[in-house]
C-alpha cells in the first residue's frame, strides 16, 4: 500500500465515521484491516497479525510489564507476541484530548516496551477539525500547527533505545479535506451531512502546512516509509531480540 492508498483507506474510515455512531468500531475495522492485511503481505507468512479487519476480526492482547493491554494490531512470531503497533485517528476536538492522547501513548509504549516487545505507533490528524461542545454545536475550527505537535517533535528526538516510553518509530500523518464553509457547518449533524453528500467527491490530500525538524524516531507524512522501516526492523531484531532461527 503506497502514499495514495492509505489515503483512500483513511477516506473509507472517514465516511464510515460519518454513516455510523461515534463509538462505532466499524471506521476502525476498515482503518486497522488495511494497515494490518499491508503488514502480513510485507513480512510473510511465518508471522501471524491480529486485528480488526483481518483473520478473525479481533485485536490481540499483548502482555506488558505491569497489565495485559490489548492493541490495534499484534505481530507474532511462532506463536511469541513480538510487536504491537498503537492508531489513532482524531475526528474532532483535539486540543481537548490532545495532552491524553499523548500521555496514553506514553504509558502504553513504556508499559509493552519494557516487557522487551517492540511497539508503533500511527497518529492521523485533518489539518482543519471542528470542535463540538456537548450539544453538537460546532464552537470552534482548529487548526493543527507546528505548535500543536511541537511534543511531538520533541519525542521523536529521544532515543528509543534509551527510553521504553518512546515508540520504536511513529508516524505522524496529517491530512487535508476539501474545503468547507465554516460559517454555514455549524452542527456535528452538519458536518455529517455536507461530506456525505460530496462522499465520492472528497479529495483527501497530504497536508504540506506542517514542518519540523523531526528526529529518527518520527516520520512525517511518508506512511510508505513507516511500513518499510518497520518491516525492516521487524526482521531484523526478530532472532536477536526474540531468539528465533
Amino acid at each position: 500500500m503506497d502514499n495514495n492508498q492509505f489515503l483512500k483507506e483513511i477516506k473509507k474510515s472517514f465516511i464510515v465515521f460519518l454513516k455510523t455512531h461515534s463509538r462505532s468500531n466499524k471506521k476502525l475495522i476498515v482503518l486497522h484491516g488495511s494497515i494490518a492485511s499491508d503488514i502480513k503481505n510485507k513480512l510473510g507468512h511465518e508471522y501471524g497479525v491480529k486485528s480488526l479487519g483481518v483473520e478473525n476480526n479481533k485485536e490481540g492482547r499483548m502482555q506488558g510489564r505491569y497489565m495485559e493491554k490489548t492493541v490495534d494490531i499484534l505481530i507474532s512470531k511462532n506463536n511469541k507476541d513480538i510487536a504491537g503497533i498503537g492508531i489513532k485517528f482524531v475526528m474532532n476536538n483535539y486540543s481537548q484530548n490532545s495532552n491524553n492522547y499523548f500521555e496514553n501513548m506514553l504509558g502504553e509504549t513504556a508499559n509493552i516496551r519494557s516487557n522487551n516487545k517492540d511497539y508503533f505507533q500511527i497518529l492521523i490528524l485533518p489539518e482543519d477539525l471542528p470542535y463540538y461542545n456537548n450539544k453538537g454545536k460546532i464552537i470552534k475550527w482548529e487548526k493543527i500547527t507546528s505548535h500543536n505537535i511541537s511534543k511531538y517533535i520533541v519525542l521523536s528526538e529521544d532515543d528509543a533505545a534509551k527510553y521504553f516510553h518512546t515508540p520504536v518509530k511513529t508516524l505522524l500523518f496529517i491530512i487535508r479535506f476539501p474545503k468547507c464553509d465554516h460559517n454555514s457547518i455549524t452542527s456535528k449533524t452538519a458536518y455529517k451531512k455536507y461530506y456525505l453528500s460530496r462522499s465520492s467527491n472528497i479529495n483527501m490530500r497530504i497536508s504540506d502546512k506542517i514542518a519540523g525538524e523531526f528526529g529518527r524516531a518520527m516520520i512525517l507524512n511518508d506512511y510508505e516509509t513507516f511500513i518499510d522501516k518497520i518491516i525492516h526492523y521487524i526482521k531484523r531484531n526478530k532472532k536477536k531480540k526474540h531468539g528465533f532461527a
